[in-house]
């Protein structure tokens, strides 16, 4: 079809030049109003739209609005928004915790009941469909002058190597040089003592104390009741051996900034069903923990803050979906709270260096590829900015088979002005990969938003130059990045600038959803507190504004690894490539779901066939979807294929 100005569009065009015209005679002021006249009349012109895209808002409910903090894209075509307390302090305080399944298709808004706060919860798309979601906040931060009672970690010592001991939360600790008293927040486990032998002569040593973390806190409020150095504890409430083997020992327990804690709580969301299921927890509390898929189907936990408000000392697990379980991996791997890590073709994992914050600024920090099989780590060099990885996005660039990884921008550690502009690529297939830098962005980018697209390209959105959008600092500017050419193209601008707690995905129909955003402040002077932006917009892209896309209809719903399935379609002729798509699950700029696997394709007589790789570590099992694009570059709606 071809594209005609609408009766909207004429008036908005003899408006903006009227207007713009009388500006010129009446002042500043009125010439901005033109300006802004004169740009939407632009926006809206069907040429534009078709060269740069165009953004519109969700018209989303007023009951239906939430912090988004999440987001996932569901094989039922539906999308998952959770919040839980929404980083508000009020609604954890209240147990109100939020998820909202949005169906873009109707755009019908569902509530969903939501057990625990998974605000700040890691989460992957597994085999069956299902979403897995682990972690999230048992208690907010309190910074440094909101903190009332002395406290910290507790580390409690068993030396008996013939059972473990159970402390209930309430357990006292009195110090044995300083003489004060603090209590235990939550009951602990803490194993029994390990007896080492000589290896040569077989004679006992010693006992290993078995360890507990616990967090404990002083009964009464001030200053006073801060500990000084380190010290050992007695437990009064222990009697005989007990009391003998089990003490607690802690370094000073202050009046300093406590940071949030995690919870061990896992769930599976059921798309079918819409609601989540319980499974065992963790071993160990995750609060900005990452959930990697393996290539098995098995899911990898790292990192995160635990219930103390500590990084996990490298305690890395794996969640079984068959038995649903979890189970130490035996080894450690200190990283960062949420640090990008994705599976290779190889089976191994490359951890691109991207991450979320919290962890010191030198552990964990380099990108490498990380072989499980024996927790060897070959560090990747040539990383520009190598010290504003902090809030940087990541992405394995289209086709998947290329093993090509792109680094778009982020920022210092913590709460750092500093910001790279920045774009670095690697080829993890290279015999001694190098990080190199590709093209720049205009700014130094905090938090940037990256979807990958049906066509090949990336669409990077959003961000901003100061931690937290800090000095009216976010950027309303879009990207494509296009792998082949190696260059970033100007789009349409979004309406709203967006950083930290945003996040964008790709849907179904070829769209994205943007949403999201947390700016600390709501001024340039940064004096007025920041409101979240629970105003969700959607980008419709380029190939959207052509006169034709191609279809598919007919086909099977289920492709085995290394088998073929054949489409019919109309438009076979024009077809040209075919791209599986893994649905994104995305929070704080990490999204290691998302991958676009080439497929073979072939021509039939009304219709095409594609084949599915055989590589279990690029095809992960689970539903995607699947786009094919013409010779124009205009992709199909998608169909959703298993790959079991």
């Amino acid at each position: 079809m071809s594209f005609r100005p609408s009766r909207r569009a004429k008036r908005l065009s003899i408006t903006a030049a009227v207007v713009v015209a009388v500006a010129a005679f009446n002042g500043p002021a009125l010439y901005r109003f033109g300006s802004e006249q004169y740009h939407e009349y632009k926006i809206n012109r069907p040429e534009y739209k078709a060269e740069n895209g165009h953004w519109d808002f969700l018209d989303v409910p007023t009951d239906k609005k939430i912090n988004t903090i999440h987001s996932a894209l569901l094989h039922t075509g539906k999308v998952l928004l959770i919040a839980g307390s929404g980083n508000n302090q009020k609604n954890f305080d209240a147990g109100k915790f939020e998820s909202v399944l949005w169906d873009p298709k109707n755009n019908t808004y569902k509530m969903i009941k939501t057990p625990k706060d998974m605000f700040c919860s890691g989460h992957t798309q597994l085999g069956d469909g299902k979403l897995l979601v682990a972690g999230g906040t048992k208690r907010y931060e309190k910074l440094e002058g909101d903190v009332t009672k002395a406290g910290g970690l507790m580390v409690v010592h068993n030396e008996n190597p013939d059972k473990p001991i159970t402390l209930p939360a309430g357990t006292v600790f009195k110090g044995k040089k300083n003489g004060k008293t603090y209590v235990s927040k939550d009951p602990v486990l803490v194993e029994k003592a390990t007896k080492v032998f000589d290896k040569a002569t077989g004679k006992f040593l010693r006992n290993n104390p078995g360890l507990g973390r616990i967090y404990v806190e002083a009964k009464q409020s001030g200053k006073q009741y801060e500990s000084g150095a380190q010290d050992n504890y007695a437990i009064p409430s222990l009697t005989g051996k007990d009391a003998q083997n089990t003490y607690g020992v802690a370094e000073k327990l202050a009046l300093d900034k406590k940071d949030f804690q995690g919870i061990r709580e896992a769930y599976e969301f059921d798309p079918v069903a819409e609601k989540y299921i319980t499974v065992d927890p963790m071993n160990e509390a995750r609060w900005y923990p990452s959930l990697t898929t393996l290539k098995d189907g098995k899911v990898l936990a790292t990192s995160g803050l635990d219930d103390i408000g500590q990084i996990v000392p490298g305690k890395d697990e794996i969640y079984d979906p068959k038995t649903k379980t979890w189970k130490y991996t035996g080894f450690e791997r200190r990283l960062p709270t949420y640090p990008s890590l994705f599976t290779l073709n190889s089976g191994k994992l490359i951890y691109t260096g991207s991450n979320a914050g919290y962890g010191p600024a030198d552990v964990g920090r380099e990108p490498g590829i990380w072989d499980l099989s024996n927790n060897s780590f070959k560090k990747i060099p040539g990383m520009s900015d190598p010290d504003q990885l902090e809030t940087s996005a990541s992405v394995m660039l289209p086709p998947a088979q290329d093993q090509r990884f792109m680094v778009i921008g982020g920022g210092g550690v913590g709460e750092s002005e500093k910001s790279s502009e920045k774009t670095r690529l690697v080829d993890a297939d290279d015999a001694n990969p190098t990080f190199k830098d590709g093209p720049s962005l205009d700014k130094g980018t905090r938090y940037p938003s990256a979807s990958l697209m049906p066509d090949d390209t990336v669409l990077i959105t959003g961000g901003s130059e100061d931690y937290r959008g800090r000095s009216d600092s976010n950027i309303k500017e879009a990207r494509s990045f296009d792998p082949k050419t190696n260059k970033l193209k100007r789009l349409a601008d979004p309406a709203v600038g967006r950083n930290y707690h945003s996040s964008s995905v790709l849907l179904p129909d070829g769209r994205v959803m943007v949403a999201g955003s947390d700016s600390l402040y709501a001024d340039k002077a940064n004096t007025r507190p920041g409101v979240f932006e629970q105003r969700i917009e959607i980008y419709t892209p380029p190939y959207l504004y052509r006169d034709s896309r191609p279809k598919l209809n007919d086909g099977p719903k289920k492709i085995a690894r290394g088998a073929s399935g054949t489409f019919t379609s109309q438009h076979a002729s024009s077809i040209k490539s075919a791209r599986l798509m893994r649905p994104s699950a995305v929070t704080h700029m990490t999204d290691m779901d998302q991958r676009s696997i080439a497929l073979d394709l072939k021509k039939t007589a009304d219709g095409i066939t594609v084949t599915v790789p055989e590589n279990r570590s690029l095809v992960p099992s689970g539903y995607y979807m699947l786009f094919v694009t013409d010779d124009q570059g205009t992709p199909s709606e998608a169909v959703w294929v298993e790959v079991p």
